[in-house]
């Protein structure tokens, strides 16, 4: 555990008039693996796409000592950890359900919590009013210790006087750790701390504030606010200036689940090109992505947000026949719906979100057909057969190769499998016929490997449910 701050022990008796609590879990999804697939533990563990397109989702500190983070391609991750690299698919409902005990053992203590993702959320618990830093870190840490005995998964917790100190402090107490901080130590704190820490400023903000050469929280805050708000607007400058001095009055209350998810940027350069709008798609795609695995839900409409350099909006949307979380089909069905700059004109904002949220996933029959890649003319190409099939094509039926390709089991590292005799598992690699299993759950420990034929009748699709049994 993360040992208490000295200023924070020395300042143990300091009360405040309300406590806002940040419980964050500790490389949730990757930790999530390492739970119920033993084998993982204390291993560079990255989850996410594993395409060439793939982005990490989560990633556990173990790969964190290589560079390896989430939001980065994961190609790259592979390249900075090498060989030893894991890479797992996200199993979303895994993560729903293992989300689902930690917030409700949040809620046993602290009724009113309000949630950000699948993996943190804000408590102001009523008992903590005018406590102590000693009281609040024993709150704390029996809070941890719940949350420990009912998911066997570690959580970081952070202290403050409002949400933001909050959640400065619980990034501060990473990994598996408690950070009180106290209203004395409080502006000391703010005053170092990188512009970019404050809650709110995003790159666009931080460009303008360093542009005039304000770099730290501190020197934010020693501006008029009539300065700030010339700089960054109205009511956000305002806001922004209010916590930047310690001031945080908002309240800890229940979030309504959103119709969609979705993430946007304003990019410092009009787009012009639509070799330009590609990648900026992909990118906001891959954000709303890592948002979406958060939520626990899968999305079957996807929203393509254009803004031109006019200010004027153009929103298209393209629906998929079912839910997924798939990245590939996801920003596939962006991509679709791209319109040419040189058509438009030019572009300051690229938008990507998701709605027709559910929880109940359905995978694609023909998932080729979905994640078929785009030409630079912007149409799109009819999926090829696939290579093991290509050889067969002139000597068969023109419906053989499909035949054939349902009839043999698709074996993607990660899938949950069962075996009616050796019981559950996930597959860690195949080819050529054959498929290698590694048999283990939450509560075994390490489990056995074996091969199998791919086409092994003993051999079926699991739940991913399963493996926490």
């Amino acid at each position: 555990m993360s040992e208490q701050h000295p200023l924070a022990r020395a300042d143990a008796q300091s009360t405040a008039r309300r406590w806002v609590l940040h419980i964050d879990m500790d490389a949730f999804f990757a930790s999530v693996e390492q739970l119920t697939r033993p084998t993982l533990r204390g291993r560079p563990v990255l989850v996410g796409g594993i395409g060439g397109r793939g982005v990490v989702a989560g990633a556990s500190y173990e790969a964190r000592v290589y560079g390896a983070r989430s939001a980065m391609p994961m190609h790259q991750a592979r390249r900075l950890i090498g060989v030893t690299a894991v890479v797992v698919p996200p199993r979303g409902a895994v993560y729903g359900v293992l989300s689902g005990q930690v917030f409700d053992t949040l809620r046993s203590r602290i009724p009113v919590l309000e949630t950000l993702s699948f993996d943190e959320a804000f408590g102001e618990p009523a008992e903590l009013a005018g406590a102590t830093v000693a009281e609040v870190h024993e709150f704390c840490a029996d809070l941890r210790a719940a949350v420990r005995e009912r998911t066997g998964l570690t959580a970081s917790v952070g202290a403050g006087t409002g949400k933001q100190l909050a959640k400065i402090a619980s990034g501060l107490a990473k990994p598996d750790g408690i950070r009180v901080v106290s209203a004395v130590e409080q502006a000391e704190m703010l005053s170092a701390l990188p512009v970019r820490k404050l809650w709110g400023i995003g790159p666009v903000a931080e460009h303008k504030l360093r542009s005039l050469g304000i770099e730290t929280v501190g020197a934010f805050a020693a501006l008029p606010e009539s300065e700030a708000i010339s700089i960054l607007g109205g009511a956000v400058g305002a806001a922004l200036h209010r916590l930047a001095r310690g001031i945080d009055d908002r309240p800890v209350a229940e979030r309504a689940e959103a119709k969609q998810i979705s993430a946007e940027t304003t990019f410092e350069t009009d787009i012009v090109t639509l070799a330009q709008l590609r990648p900026a798609i992909e990118a906001m795609a891959a954000s709303a992505h890592r948002r979406l695995i958060a939520d626990g839900r899968a999305a079957r409409t996807v929203v393509l947000k254009l803004k031109k350099s006019d200010m004027s909006i153009v929103t298209r949307s393209f629906t998929l026949p079912y839910a997924t979380e798939d990245l590939t089909t996801l920003s596939t069905a962006a991509q679709r719906s791209a319109i040419d700059p040189t058509e438009l004109g030019p572009i300051r904002l690229v938008g990507v979100g998701y709605g027709g949220l559910s929880r109940v996933r359905q995978e694609s029959l023909f998932p080729e057909l979905d994640q078929a890649p785009v030409a630079e003319d912007g149409v799109w190409e009819q999926a090829a057969a696939p290579v093991e099939l290509a050889a067969d094509a002139e000597e068969a039926p023109a419906t053989a190769p499909l035949a054939t390709a349902l009839s043999v089991p698709l074996w993607h590292p990660g899938m949950d499998v069962e075996h009616s005799e050796y019981g559950h598992g996930w597959v860690q690699g195949g080819g050529y016929g054959v498929v290698t299993v590694r048999f283990e759950t939450r509560s075994t420990g390490p489990g056995p490997a074996r091969t199998f034929a791919a086409d092994d009748p003993d051999l079926s699709r699991a739940d991913p449910l399963h493996s926490l049994w």
